[in-house]
């Protein structure tokens, strides 16, 4: 017999081998393959393809290694579906789905169900000096916690295990069972009560929802009383969130409303519990699942509803190899299972807002907040003749401490890592650059390290100038890590917490902040976009955005969107409690009309505007965005290859429009010149035949092996 393999390589096609048929191959199973000198874990594609070769002159396939499939039909469907949209390698993409043991060749039995146990009569009298383990142990009272809901405790369980506390007990996996919610449910507005009533009769049936409702309107109460009927079925949720850090809060607030088995999936899991939550989702074991991006392609028993948190955070979007979009995938997979997704946002992506406006999306709207919280106060503070002192001006200050004497938090938002974007020379102007790229090296103090935030490289700062000599050397720009340090300087009484990559590294370490905020340890909080989005602060009342000015003349057609969505989500998080909130904006241009157009008329308003002008300049989503990426060691290698791809869409005659070769803001990047051109069509059909034209031809030319190239479809990044 003939199987056609997907296998894990950057080859645009499956391979055929030869396979016993009593072993009884199926679609889906994983089999262990030889390809040139290596041992390749591939899946079953297709059986006796028409097409193969002849049967003598294939491999033998080595070992079947599943007796029922890894990836299933709907699975594959949606799979198949994402290789031929965006153009990808078809092993590739099957990889993604599959957690990494089971790539490396691991049996699907290896991993059985694990819950953890209060033992009886224990003695907890050495836990009042431990008020993590209290806390769990505090919590095993009220009956067994699955595995997957310890993920990011393992010190605090294995210290409990050593006190002869608790023990592992295995359990089967199998579909999970409904029980009464451990909290009632909160009173909804009307609002709130039509969007739930929705989603409720659109039960088993392919329904696409935005539910936009402005920073803190209880869209998050709108998920959970969306989600009950389906959990009453026995069938089973997911839930995206764009980030990491949303995962753990989120999970807490779902798990204090359900008494079902819920379960993470994000990328600072282990293998091992991966493959547990992987098979828990297979079986049904797992009522709630809350990921990131990949926690798409997990194998679910009964999938019943999709939601999509955040649905406009560019996170979603994949920006290294398999460049797939997670909420456009995960609308595709509803539709295959016939089930609701639910997209959810404060500031909705165009695109959502256009398919609104054609008739494709349902429109729940959440006007108000849902505690009668007002809704912050936007402001100007124009920066131009004003003295600045670390950044702020004069006027921030003193509103900084007029709130930090009443006891309240206060929030001062920077995108920007590190102490400074670079150090510069004070007598020849020589600036600290990247050797490998055409960026600036950014400045860390903590470590004494200049590091390029675009290709990872680092070095320790130079005593002296690379240009003249000097040892005047000073940095320049301003970025949270010296945020932090001159806050610490002005309010020296007042503790700090800072949220940003570089603080939050250790695993753990950005819960803990986020705790210690809620509990009021810290009265100042510095920190990137990873403050902007979900996190509920109840005493923040006053949020500074110490730089507007970045994104306001950017070469990016998307800039002036995300700009609006970023100050919308962040000024989202002053004034959610009973406390009124305001939102300072620092800025040299505060006549700028997008800025106005947010502060006077929200986000809703500029988004109208936004789309007329995407419209007038046809760009997307009035047009489908194709992007060619190339990167090679010769400047001029890029530009010929893709003028060659130029000449040959136009030689087609495809009504697809062309810009480029050019080169992005970032011309060099690891040492290597990038180049690119854009792809614009009307008709998607049109842009897609053109690319397949494309990636048909372009191993004839010569050029291929001299750079390294990459396809993005619908790309959000064109720099």
């Amino acid at each position: 017999m003939i199987v056609r393999v997907a296998l894990p390589v950057p080859l645009r096609q499956p391979f055929d081998y030869q396979i016993d048929d009593a072993l009884n191959p199926q679609l889906g199973l994983r089999v262990r393959v030889p390809f040139g000198s290596r041992q390749l874990i591939g899946i079953i594609w297709q059986l006796n393809p028409t097409d193969s070769f002849d049967l003598t002159a294939l491999k033998v396939v080595s070992e079947l290694l599943d007796a029922t499939p890894v990836i299933d039909a709907e699975l594959t469907q949606l799979l198949n579906f994402a290789a031929d949209y965006y153009h990808h390698p078809i092993g590739e993409v099957y990889t993604t789905a599959l957690p990494a043991l089971l790539r490396e060749g691991r049996a699907q039995d290896a991993v059985q169900a694990r819950q953890l146990v209060a033992l009886p009569d224990a003695d907890t009298a050495g836990l009042k000096r431990a008020p993590k383990q209290l806390a769990l142990w505090q919590q095993l009272q009220q009956g067994p916690l699955a595995e997957t809901l310890l993920i990011g405790q393992s010190q605090t369980v294995q210290a409990l295990v050593d006190k002869q506390l608790v023990q592992w007990q295995l359990c089967p996996l199998e579909p999970y069972s409904y029980q009464a919610e451990l909290q009632a449910p909160l009173p909804l507005n009307p609002a709130q009560a039509l969007a739930v009533a929705a989603i409720h009769q659109a039960k088993q049936q392919f329904s696409r929802f935005l539910l936009e409702g402005v920073t803190g309107s209880g869209k998050t109460e709108v998920y959970l009383q969306a989600i009950t009927p389906f959990l009453r079925q026995g069938l089973q949720v997911l839930v995206l969130v764009p980030e990491i850090g949303l995962t753990p809060q989120t999970l807490s607030r779902f798990a204090k409303r359900f008494a079902v088995p819920m379960q993470v999936w994000h990328s600072n899991m282990t293998d091992h519990e991966r493959l547990a939550a992987w098979q828990a989702s297979q079986t049904g074991a797992a009522a709630i699942t809350i990921g990131t991006r990949s926690a798409l392609f997990l194998p679910f028993k009964q999938l019943g509803l999709i939601i999509i948190d955040e649905e406009h955070d560019a996170s979603l979007k994949q920006q290294e190899g398999f460049r797939y979009h997670a909420r456009d995938l995960a609308i595709k997979r509803a539709s295959l299972v016939q089930c609701p997704v639910v997209l959810g946002s404060a500031t909705p992506s165009l695109e959502t807002l256009y398919n609104v406006q054609q008739g494709r999306f349902a429109h729940l709207q959440l006007p108000e907040r849902a505690t009668n919280a007002q809704v912050p106060r936007i402001e100007l503070l124009d920066l131009k003749q004003q003295v600045l002192t670390h950044g702020l001006a004069s006027g921030t200050i003193a509103r900084v401490k007029q709130h930090l004497a009443r006891g309240e938090q206060v929030m001062l938002f920077l995108n920007r890592r590190g102490f400074a974007p670079a150090l510069i020379c004070h007598e020849c102007g020589w600036l600290t650059e990247c050797p490998r790229c055409s960026a600036f090296t950014t400045y860390h103090k903590q470590s004494r390290q200049l590091v390029c935030h675009h290709c990872g490289t680092s070095r320790t700062v130079p005593r002296q100038c690379g240009g003249c000599g000097s040892t005047q050397l000073a940095p320049v720009g301003q970025g949270t890590e010296q945020l932090e340090e001159q806050l610490s300087q002005l309010f020296p009484e007042i503790a700090i917490s800072r949220l940003d990559r570089d603080s939050t590294r250790r695993k753990g370490a950005l819960e803990q902040r986020l705790n210690d905020i809620n509990d009021g340890a810290c009265q100042l909080i510095v920190g990137t976009q990873m403050l902007a989005k979900g996190h509920h602060f109840p005493n923040v009342t006053l949020v500074v955005i110490v730089d507007v000015d970045g994104a306001l003349y950017s070469s990016d057609f998307r800039a002036g969107e995300q700009l609006a969505q970023l100050i919308t989500q962040v000024a989202g998080r002053a004034g959610r409690a009973h406390l009124p909130g305001t939102v300072l904006l620092q800025t040299h241009y505060p006549g700028h009309p997008m800025l106005q157009d947010v502060i006077q008329n929200g986000y809703a308003s500029y988004a109208r505007s936004a789309l007329l002008e995407r419209q007038q300049a046809q760009l997307p989503p009035y047009l489908h965005l194709a992007l060619f990426k190339t990167e090679s060691l010769k400047p001029e290698v890029g530009p010929q290859w893709l003028q060659l791809l130029a000449n040959a869409v136009r030689e087609a005659g495809l009504p697809v429009q062309l810009l480029g070769p050019v080169q992005p803001p970032l011309e060099r990047k690891a040492g290597k010149f990038r180049w690119q051109l854009q792809l614009y069509a009307r008709d998607r059909k049109a842009l897609h035949q053109a690319l397949a034209l494309l990636l048909n031809d372009f191993g004839q030319h010569a050029l291929t092996r001299q750079l390294k190239w990459q396809l993005d479809v619908d790309p959000l990044d064109l720099n």
